[in-house]
């Protein structure tokens, strides 16, 4: 009769080397998704309860909508004129800026919520 072959056990050692390095990741992980959060890079995948209230203001013939998010460093804007022009800022962890066509403005969008504009010069 054949002598019965013995599967080779993972010593105690190896099995909390891997447990550390596991946790390891999970920490690493964990922190890289905090800090994409808090510097709006993620600000897109943040839930809707996450962000304020839209504040409503004029800029000229312009209406715009403002909101910030409570999380992370990100802001979001809708800026329209009338219904021949709308536009969309995601100022996620860094300024945004968008250039209307009907009236040649530009707009720009800060992370902590200040909407700006500049109407261009007639060439």
């Amino acid at each position: 009769m054949p002598p019965l072959s013995r599967r080779p056990r993972a010593s105690a050692r190896a099995l909390r080397l891997a447990g550390t390095l596991a946790v390891a990741l999970v920490v690493l992980l964990s922190a890289g998704a905090v800090v994409a959060v808090r510097e709006g890079r993620a600000a897109g995948l943040l839930p809707e309860r996450s962000w304020g209230p839209w504040t409503a203001s004029r800029i000229e013939a312009w209406s715009t909508h403002v909101r910030v998010n409570t999380w992370g460093d990100a802001a979001q804007a809708e800026i329209h004129f009338g219904k021949a022009e709308d536009l969309t800022l995601h100022a996620y962890g860094k300024t945004a800026r968008a250039t209307s066509m009907m009236q040649p403005t530009v707009f720009t969008l800060t992370p902590d919520g200040k909407l700006t504009a500049r109407r261009l010069s007639a060439p």
